[in-house]
């Protein structure tokens, strides 16, 4: 859910700054690095937090990645030198509020069954 905040931060970045010469669209890579990482078949990956040491250890570590903030300095679109596309951006940006409304959604999900669980309802 972080991350698609920080995402939807910079999208909003990018097209605020469409006009602005020599400007370079920014993006946010997470969910790429968290595949990678679940990836059985690689080197790497996830585990689960041990809050306790008396907690079984799942995985080999509890690093989880980073979202790291990439910029395209090599591409130029307009003829600013700016390399934002504003319909990209846009399409960008309602995907991203998509995902952030699937996030809240599983969330409350959760909540709701953790509630039902506690009240003993079923």
């Amino acid at each position: 859910m972080k991350a698609a905040e920080s995402r939807q931060q910079i999208i909003s970045d990018n097209i605020s700054n469409s006009d602005t010469p020599n400007f370079k669209r920014s993006e946010l890579v997470f969910e790429e690095l968290l595949a990678e990482q679940m990836d059985e078949s690689g080197s790497r990956s996830l585990v689960g937090k041990r809050t306790n040491e008396r907690h079984f250890q799942i995985g080999l570590s509890n690093q989880l990645p980073q979202a790291r903030l990439v910029t395209d300095e090599t591409s130029v679109i307009n003829n600013n030198g700016s390399n934002v596309d504003i319909d990209r951006e846009m399409a960008l940006q309602a995907k991203n509020q998509l995902r952030y409304n699937s996030y809240i959604q599983q969330i409350n999900h959760e909540i709701s069954m953790l509630r039902m669980a506690m009240d003993g309802r079923g």
